[in-house]
C-alpha cells in the first residue's frame, strides 16, 4: 500500500517532531533493562523506529513492527527491519516493546518472545502529573497497564515513572507535534482542531515563543511465564 501525501506529511511530523519527546522512557527501560550486545529486542507500535534506533546503539539486535505504511517507509529509510506483522514464533525475541498496544496487537506479539523474555508497557502517568491531557481537553486517560499486564497472563516484574517533557520552538511546531500522535481521530475539520489546540496551547507558550508541556510517564515491567 502506497502511503497517502497527507499520511506521509504526518509521518514525518512525528518523525521530525514528536518522536524524540520519548527518548527520556527508551533509555530509562533500556539502562533498567541492561540492553546491550546479544539481546534481541521486538518494538511493537514503533512508528519511524527511534527506539530501534536507541536499541541498536546499544547493541541490540532490533525489529519493529508498524502497521502505518508511512511511518514504516521512514523506519526504512533509517535502515531499520520494520515489519507490518509480528513474526511468529520461530525467532524469539528477549525484549517486547509495547508501550500502549491494543489487547489484541499484544496477544499476536507474545508468540515470538522467548520465556522468561522482558516485556514493557507504558503508558501516561496521573493525568495531575501530564499537561498533555489538558491541552487536549481531559483526554488521553491513562490505561490500566496492572490489569494489561495480567489479563495477557504476565508476571509483574517492576515498574517506573519518567520525566518526558513535550519541548517546542513554536506554537506551529507543537500543534503538528501533536497531531501527529494520532490522539485526534481523523478530525472532521483539521483546520478548527489545528486552531483550538493553538488556543489550549498559548497557556504553555515561553517569552521566546516556546512551548513547554511537562508529563510524567509510567511504564511497567512483565516476564512471560
Amino acid at each position: 500500500m502506497t502511503p497517502t501525501p497527507t499520511a506521509t506529511l504526518v509521518a514525518r511530523d512525528w518523525a521530525e517532531i514528536q518522536e524524540r519527546m520519548l527518548v527520556p522512557l527508551y533509555e530509562a527501560v533500556y539502562d533498567r533493562l541492561e540492553v546491550g550486545p546479544g539481546d534481541r529486542l521486538l518494538g511493537l507500535d514503533c512508528g519511524s523506529g527511534l527506539a530501534l534506533l536507541l536499541a541498536a546503539g546499544r547493541g541490540a539486535v532490533a525489529t519493529g513492527v508498524e502497521t502505518d505504511p508511512a511511518r514504516r517507509a521512514l523506519a526504512r529509510e533509517r535502515l531499520l527491519d520494520v515489519v507490518p506483522a509480528p513474526p511468529d514464533g520461530a525467532r524469539p525475541y528477549d525484549l517486547l516493546l509495547a508501550f500502549s498496544p491494543s489487547a489484541a496487537a499484544l496477544d499476536a506479539a507474545l508468540p515470538a518472545l522467548r520465556r522468561g523474555g522482558a516485556v514493557v508497557l507504558a503508558d501516561w502517568g496521573p493525568p495531575e502529573r501530564c499537561t498533555v491531557p489538558a491541552v487536549l481537553g481531559g483526554g488521553p486517560e491513562p490505561r490500566d497497564l496492572d490489569a494489561a499486564v495480567a489479563r495477557a497472563g504476565l508476571v509483574p516484574d517492576g515498574s517506573g515513572r519518567v520525566f518526558c517533557p513535550f519541548g517546542y520552538a513554536d506554537v506551529d511546531s507543537a500543534v503538528r507535534g501533536l497531531l501527529s500522535t494520532g490522539l485526534y481521530e481523523s478530525p472532521s475539520d483539521p483546520a478548527q482542531v489545528e486552531k483550538e489546540l493553538a488556543e489550549a496551547l498559548h497557556p504553555y507558550e515561553r517569552p521566546d515563543g516556546a512551548v513547554w508541556l511537562p508529563n510524567i510517564f509510567r511504564y511497567v515491567i512483565a516476564r512471560v511465564p
